[in-house]
């Protein structure tokens, strides 16, 4: 299961920020440590076109996309069959494994890439899209990323993988920018570019950090006892009543044990039991039950509500 979130119809680099504080703001809330890994589907094809290998861009895409989890040694190996030079791939291994800062590797990317114009263009939209991220104070670590390719081919730009730095379970989160897919719908020229959460997985690290969001169970804020289909057709349009107030309320379906029902009512963590038989039904009142305190009293309908509300 993923949630998406996509901006379509602008190519502005604005968009990749904008979706880079929707990444913080997210993990922030959610009080997990991630790391924002970012590059530039135009500077892997600049990497391919700089080692003579421009028409393979896909084949090294998807090679390299499972770098974390083969390694290098296996990706290049890979691309060799692929039909890769040896020439290219020594120049390519670098590259790829550089460890320094993202100012050294952007460094690093221009003086390699300096033959390129598609790389060049895909080196200026990182340094402004870091240029864009320097003015907010993001509680998320952002890491320019040359190996980070995402073998899916309808990339055209900005590509984006979260990963967890808490738990080993590959990307919890991941985009990038697409020029040409609207096409595939009849919509041509339009750029868009999206990031999609991970749910299950983003579930998984909220387990295993313990840092799973305490919810209230409340659903229900009060349960009318079964005692038969008399008490039930004068409970009908009390629940009504209590409904329309915006009240959650239940009349238990069955006529059972009265031990089953306050069971149910328990497990459910519903506060308030309305207990309704032959002598609530001629006093025209509900004898209350605070699951909580065990304290019980006679009320009628509006004090009831009241008490509810």
């Amino acid at each position: 299961y993923q949630c998406d979130v996509d901006v379509v119809g602008s190519d502005s680099l604005l968009n990749e920020l904008e979706l880079i504080q929707i990444v913080n703001d997210v993990y922030k809330k959610l009080g997990l440590k991630v790391t924002l890994k970012i590059n530039n589907r135009k500077i892997l094809a600049g990497l391919a076109e700089t080692i003579g290998h421009e028409e393979q861009l896909i084949d090294i895409t998807v090679a390299i996309d499972k770098i974390d989890k083969i390694g290098i040694d296996k990706v290049l190996e890979e691309l060799s069959e692929k039909g890769i030079s040896s020439q290219a791939l020594e120049t390519l291994r670098p590259i790829i494994e550089h460890q320094g800062n993202h100012q050294e590797k952007i460094n690093l990317l221009e003086q390699i890439l300096v033959n390129s114009e598609i790389g060049k263009k895909g080196i200026e939209e990182i340094k402004t899209v870091f240029e864009y991220t320097k003015r907010f104070d993001l509680s998320i670590n952002l890491e320019l990323d040359i190996s980070l390719a995402r073998g899916l081919n309808y990339y055209t730009g900005a590509i984006f993988e979260v990963v967890s730095n808490e738990v080993q379970i590959g990307s919890i989160t991941g985009g990038g920018r697409y020029d040409n897919l609207t096409g595939i719908f009849g919509l041509k020229d339009v750029s868009g570019v999206g990031i999609s959460f991970g749910a299950d997985r983003i579930y998984d690290v909220l387990l295993q950090t313990n840092k799973f969001p305490e919810f209230d169970k409340e659903t229900t804020s009060i349960l009318f006892v079964n005692f038969g289909e008399k008490e039930c057709l004068y409970i009908l349009p009390l629940l009504a009543q209590i409904r329309n107030k915006n009240i959650n309320a239940e009349l238990y379906p069955h006529t059972t044990k009265l031990k089953k029902q306050f069971s149910y009512a328990n497990n459910k963590s519903i506060p308030f039991v309305a207990i309704v038989g032959e002598e609530e039904i001629k006093a025209e009142t509900i004898l209350l039950k605070n699951m909580k305190t065990g304290e019980q009293k006679q009320v009628n309908l509006q004090t009831l509500i009241n008490i509810l509300e």
